[in-house]
């Protein structure tokens, strides 16, 4: 598009500026103590949203934290498209391992991103992507280059398992209509090696408690002779793998998809370095599931992992006891066609049978979405694929992503319309860890790209007319 560069040069600091303060607010969905930065953040959307250039702009409340909606609508025989970010943040913890504080964010050169990061949580997952899409319209709106009409719906629940999105979504299906729906909220393979994302796991989450005695015991008066929960709850996890890493529930691989030899040859030719990984993780080994490459158990397998575990005294010194309680925070990745209610069952009914009789078990579901596919062979595909070319000289690899995005699914049923995954973020950004953060040049290059998907996707849906 004409200009892009030139304009992007000229209003770098701004963008990086408006960014950065967009960065301080602690927008924590998980922790009800943040609910008025969660509020002020929604606030601080709807405004670049109206300085962005959209005629109209909404904060609709939910039952929870509200959405906000925009259009840009320029003619109604144009095709439309819907684009989709959340606004809220996942909990810094643990604070000592960040380098700099979570909600201060600071520019940093490194090895990977010799032109700058911005270094702060929610800068890649999800403000820094979301606020692309915001910079990217002023392009086209301030340029008079916006080639079709344009919606948003921007969430603050996306952390904590998007509760009240479905409602909004079917409540407002001719308020949502569009042609294709367009989401940054996943990455790709390198700096020089775009990528679309054209798969998502699901997700299962739940969180489990195992009850022994009616009260914390001691461990020399009881040990021995009453059920430990600790001790149980380990060996019932421990029991969730075999040695092969395959996972023990009954029924759980029921749908699994086995992807065909010539697919899987077609993934491992994305670049991938093993030793590059390990060491970008300091870790000696990988580990996983038999009979499958690292690339391949990280998308296209189903997995179980334990994400918190606690229970009984874990203060400085010794307390000599028995808890009367522990717990687990477990979530299974699904690859598509699992269904995440139906994983949901299978688990709670398996974890319950494998309960001993010294204790009892209750399996409490979080949230969940189902897989998601997009076909390569869309024309939102072919647009976005093109804009990446034009950006990178490169055409971009499809892959699957390992990551979950519960409403995708939930999109197409409701919406009736494909999703494109243009993700700019690295798998080394570390988000949801300490010390998150997003490449000034990712940052600038999403801005450059998304007016590019917006021109083709509008000259290959009139192409079809």
């Amino acid at each position: 598009m004409n200009n892009i560069l030139s304009y992007i040069k000229e209003n770098k600091d701004r963008f990086l500026n408006e960014l950065i303060e967009l960065l301080k607010i602690p927008s924590i969905s998980a922790d009800s103590a943040y609910k008025n930065d969660v509020l002020n953040t929604a606030e601080a959307i709807k405004i670049s949203l109206e300085k962005a250039g959209c005629d109209i702009v909404e904060i609709c409340k939910t039952d929870g934290y509200p959405i906000v909606y925009a259009e840009k609508i320029i003619d109604n025989n144009l095709p439309t498209v819907l684009v989709y970010g959340h606004y809220d943040v996942q909990p810094p913890d643990p604070l000592d391992l960040w380098d700099s504080a979570p909600f201060e964010p600071v520019i940093k050169k490194t090895e990977l991103h010799p032109e700058g990061a911005i270094f702060a949580r929610g800068a890649c997952d999800d403000k820094g992507q979301l606020y692309m899409h915001v910079k990217a319209l002023e392009f086209m709106i301030a340029t008079n280059q916006l080639p079709c009409n344009v919606k948003f719906m921007i969430e603050g629940e996306e952390e904590v398992g998007s509760a009240n999105l479905a409602t909004f979504v079917k409540n407002n299906q001719d308020k949502l209509k569009n042609d294709v729906i367009l989401i940054s909220d996943t990455g790709m393979i390198a700096q020089d090696v775009p990528s679309i994302t054209t798969g998502l796991r699901g997700l299962s989450y739940v969180e489990v408690e195992v009850t022994g005695p009616n009260r914390d015991l001691h461990s020399g008066l009881y040990g021995g002779a009453v059920a430990n929960p600790i001790n149980i709850l380990t060996k019932m996890v421990a029991s969730l793998h075999d040695e092969d890493n395959h996972i023990t529930i009954p029924g759980f691989y029921g749908k699994v998809e086995e992807l065909s030899k010539e697919e899987r040859a077609e993934m491992a030719k994305a670049p991938f370095s093993l030793d590059a990984y390990k060491k970008a993780l300091d870790i000696n080994d990988v580990y996983g599931e038999t009979g499958y490459t690292t690339n391949e158990r990280n998308s296209i397998r189903p997995t179980l992992d334990v994400n918190g575990i606690w229970g009984g005294y874990t203060g400085e010194g010794a307390k000599t006891v028995i808890a009367s309680k522990a717990y687990a925070k477990i979530s299974m990745r699904l690859v598509p066609h699992q269904d995440w209610e139906e994983i949901t069952q299978l688990f709670t009914t398996h974890f319950e049978n494998i309960a001993p009789k010294g204790v009892t078990v209750k399996v409490k579901p979080h949230h969940g979405g189902q897989g998601y596919v997009t076909p390569i062979n869309s024309i939102g595909y072919q647009a976005a694929s093109k804009a990446y070319q034009d950006t990178f000289g490169k055409t971009p690899i499809p892959q699957r992503s390992g990551g979950s995005i519960p409403i995708v699914s939930l999109f197409e049923q409701e919406l009736k319309s494909k999703t494109i995954l243009m993700g700019f973020g690295l798998d080394s950004d570390a988000i949801h860890s300490p010390n998150e953060h997003f490449g000034i040049f990712n940052y600038l290059k999403g801005i450059e790209t998304i007016p590019l998907f917006y021109k083709h996707f509008t000259e290959l849906s009139e192409n079809q007319k």
